[in-house]
């Protein structure tokens, strides 16, 4: 595997972040570095926002990017002064002139993790291919069960017990990567569609905050389906 571009993805304390066989770097970075995207109103960025105000979580969030511009998440990190990006597809001939834009405003901003927080497109291969093993999406059910966009409305029309939610690794699959971290929410006998999302969103957000925070400090390994936090 190729060393992707920006910053060597070294965690806070100097460990090795490593993605199948290949060895990024061995040198200490003072806080990693964060690139976030999303598509909406942005509560899994105010998390992580929230998170990295502690000096002692070992990330700053470096960038915000969106596909559409206007959204409540752009406004919070404007708040917290972090940088913003919007990069649409329909300012774009075509899908892959839009990838190939999208990979370069995120590797301007030497990522060591690229977290998809609500973002709602697609990437390609040109994207995958600079920050394969190191993009990483949160989800509103317990994969493989139920990807796509209506997550919880899709558990409760099957009638599970335990829905949840899933922090895995991005790859060419629609929700299929191989996963980091998963967190069950119990389905309630009077539960809704909206009731069910704000509860999983609380664990969602929590999940998210932890398992990111424990990446970049400790390192991280992906062989295969199997990822194994340091």
């Amino acid at each position: 595997m190729n060393v992707p571009p920006g910053r060597p993805p070294a965690t806070a304390d100097g460990h090795i972040v490593r993605a199948g066989d290949l060895t990024i770097s061995e040198e200490p970075i003072l806080s990693a570095r964060l690139v976030v995207l999303l598509s909406g109103s942005g509560t899994l960025l105010q998390a992580l926002l929230d998170a990295v105000a502690d000096p002692a979580y070992g990330a700053t969030v470096v960038a915000v990017g969106a596909d559409r511009s206007g959204v409540e998440g752009l406004a919070r990190a404007e708040r917290a002064g972090v940088p913003t990006f919007v990069t649409r597809v329909k300012d774009f001939a075509s899908r892959e002139e839009w990838d190939a834009a999208l990979t370069d405003q995120v590797a301007a901003y030497e990522p060591t993790l690229v977290v998809s927080a609500g973002f709602l497109k697609l990437v390609g291969k040109g994207f995958l291919s600079a920050f394969g093993g190191r993009y990483v999406n949160s989800h509103n059910s317990l994969l493989p069960a139920f990807p796509g966009m209506h997550g919880p409305r899709d558990a409760l029309a099957y009638g599970v017990r335990l829905a949840g939610a899933t922090l895995f690794v991005v790859d060419e699959g629609v929700d299929a990567g191989p996963i980091i971290a998963q967190v069950a929410v119990p389905v309630e006998d009077d539960d809704t569609v909206d009731s069910l999302t704000e509860r999983i969103k609380i664990a969602e957000r929590r999940q998210l905050v932890d398992v990111v925070g424990a990446m970049v400090r400790r390192g991280f390994t992906v062989e295969g389906r199997k990822v194994t936090i340091s």
